[in-house]
């Protein structure tokens, strides 16, 4: 517990100098201030992952929902209307080119007996378009820096667009200028690729990334750049701190204002290191501040 002493009045009222033993602190008038400690922590890129397995999740559960399967089927098959039983109205029904029977369809259990189409999969195609656009848009916002405003606009409109064609179903006419392409996945493909991902973001930005940090403390910094380097600790008065966003994209949209810490020590230390992607930088920046700057006062002992 550091503690802040309130000093008494060095002057009587007649403008004589009180004594030593007469300006003793009272108990009272000593106001204990808790010991406060923040952490900051730097973060992988994995941070920005989330829009992939959050799109997956979703895609997943409304693959599901859509209510359609898909069949497997040689190339070649056509879609004719057949009266099955002699009932009509005549039904569609999946005709294989002669000689190639339908191969069987996946088992929902082991040892099921003729099973039935099971895998569900979306009638449209927009769901496997907007998972693989926010792949793309993960990966290039990652991994190439995004400067101005300008280029966030761009990126903007891209999203739009692509909302828009999803919106009005017109990803079928788009893909049929480029050989009729089709981006289709059933309800596990999608989990199988966000569940993972989930399980290692959330391994990586809770556990992982908790051994690169600069924990302050009042009068004293303690930082790691990274896994296996020693701790440093350095007076709080001698570090240097400078908060710097140079991707608008990545740092705002995605890290909902996240931000690199530039970290410059003095003294014997004497050392420059970069906590990269720090979240919430921006508000822990001003804690850290104000905690630098607040002095701390050792208790004065009575004289009797």
């Amino acid at each position: 517990m550091s503690t802040i002493a309130i000093p008494h009045d060095p002057h009587d009222p007649h403008g004589s100098v009180v004594t030593p033993a007469a300006t003793a602190v009272p108990p009272e008038a000593v106001a204990t201030v808790p010991d406060e400690e923040i952490r900051v922590y730097g973060h992988t890129n994995m941070l920005y992952w989330w829009p992939v397995w959050l799109v997956g999740f979703l895609m997943a559960a409304l693959t599901y929902l859509d209510g359609h399967v898909m069949a497997v089927v040689p190339a070649g098959t056509k879609v004719e209307p057949v009266a099955v039983d002699g009932q009509q109205p005549a039904r569609d029904v999946l005709v294989p080119p002669a000689g190639q029977p339908i191969p069987p369809q996946p088992k929902s259990v082991p040892g099921e007996q003729e099973p039935e189409p099971r895998l569900r999969v979306a009638a449209s195609n927009n769901y496997g378009v907007i998972f693989v656009m926010t792949v793309l848009l993960v990966i290039i916002s990652t991994n190439v820096t995004v400067r101005g405003l300008s280029s966030v606009i761009v990126l903007a409109m891209l999203i739009i667009l692509t909302l828009l064609l999803a919106l009005f179903h017109l990803w079928d006419d788009v893909f049929a200028w480029v050989g009729g392409l089709d981006i289709r996945m059933n309800a596990g493909g999608y989990l199988a690729f966000a569940l993972p991902l989930f399980v290692i973001w959330l391994f990586t930005v809770f556990f992982y990334d908790r051994y690169t940090y600069l924990i302050v403390t009042r009068g004293q910094v303690r930082l790691r750049e990274s896994i296996g380097d020693g701790e440093i600790a350095v007076d709080a008065s001698s570090v240097y701190l400078e908060k710097r966003r140079n991707d608008v994209f990545r740092h705002w949209l995605l890290g909902f204002g996240s931000g690199d810490l530039h970290v410059k020590t003095g003294g014997v230390a004497n050392r420059e290191i970069e906590l990269s992607n720090v979240a919430w930088i921006g508000t822990k920046l001003e804690k850290i501040q104000d905690l630098i700057r607040e002095k701390e006062v050792a208790p004065q002992s009575e004289k009797g």
